[in-house]
């Protein structure tokens, strides 16, 4: 790989990075209830990467969402359900308690991936578990400027997000880009009947227009361009940049400040998910 293709890499997976952790900036942004905020969200993210699946040439994406089987749907609920479940949290909770919360995804994926797969985790990744989870509890218990509801739902979130990664490695088959389409479009179709999407003004549905595209559309086309130029633990601890840069957003723009709890929280979550990525790597590039 060549130093230019490298830094292309390092440029686009951050830039997917910042375009994923704009949910909590536009859902604070746009004053609209959940379910409307889900069905435009759902609906425009649909389009958008059924775009950018025509821009970048996938012959026989359609005829793959055509004729994809159990897995493949599985894959795209449990996705619609994580989305729902994602809008929904940020309305009832701070962004940073959310952000905090979805850091711990990776120990959750493990620990789904014992219970179904019987994959058994290194001790590393239990250690680094045991600190990401004391981490949230010391976010939850103390940062009172949460919510419990919505740390709940945001747990739901990180869930759904576990179980996708483990179908997506039991079933590799999967075509990610058309079930990720499907199940944005699948969000919008069933929170539609619960909002009111049709008294959005115009300026509300340019605003709705941008949060499906860009953090949907260009989310997904960024990472996946990027994450085939760089290094497996590179493109992971880009892309956790995700989490700090969430709350970062909605503090400029709407001054949520995170409390001491949720800082000292966030804290022993991040260091605990990029330790765990760097001794994973170093031991599974030993085993190589």
């Amino acid at each position: 790989m060549s130093a230019a293709e490298y830094r292309l890499g390092l440029v686009l997976v951050t830039a997917s990075a910042v375009a994923w952790s704009t949910a909590g900036f536009f859902t604070r942004l746009v004053p609209l209830d959940s379910w409307t905020l889900l069905a435009w969200r759902g609906i425009f993210g649909a389009l958008g990467i059924a775009v950018v699946i025509l821009i970048m040439g996938r012959r026989g994406a359609w005829r793959s969402v055509r004729d994809m089987d159990w897995p493949g749907w599985l894959f795209a609920v449990v996705s619609a359900v994580g989305m729902i479940f994602f809008i929904t949290s940020l309305r009832r909770t701070t962004v940073a308690h959310v952000a905090v919360i979805y850091a711990t995804v990776p120990f959750i994926a493990a620990v789904l991936g014992w219970l179904v797969m019987r994959e058994r985790p290194a001790a590393s990744a239990v250690i680094a578990s045991l600190a990401a989870f004391a981490g949230v509890a010391l976010m939850v218990g103390f940062g009172i400027e949460g919510s419990l509801i919505g740390d709940i739902l945001a747990l739901g979130m990180t869930l759904c997000m576990a179980a996708m990664m483990v179908i997506a490695r039991r079933f590799r088959n999967i075509p990610v880009m058309p079930a990720a389409c499907l199940s944005a479009l699948l969000s919008g179709l069933v929170c539609w009947p619960f909002g009111d999407p049709l008294a959005v003004s115009g300026y509300e549905l340019f605003l709705l227009a941008l949060f499906g595209f860009v953090n949907s559309a260009v989310g997904l086309a960024l990472f996946t361009l990027g994450a085939r130029l760089l290094p497996a633990i590179e493109t992971a601890l880009i892309g956790a940049l995700d989490a700090p840069l969430a709350p970062l957003w909605v503090w400029l723009a709407f001054r949520e400040t995170p409390g001491i709890g949720t800082v000292a929280g966030g804290l022993i979550v991040f260091v605990a998910v990029a330790a765990h990525i760097v001794v994973e790597t170093r031991r599974a590039s030993r085993t190589l």
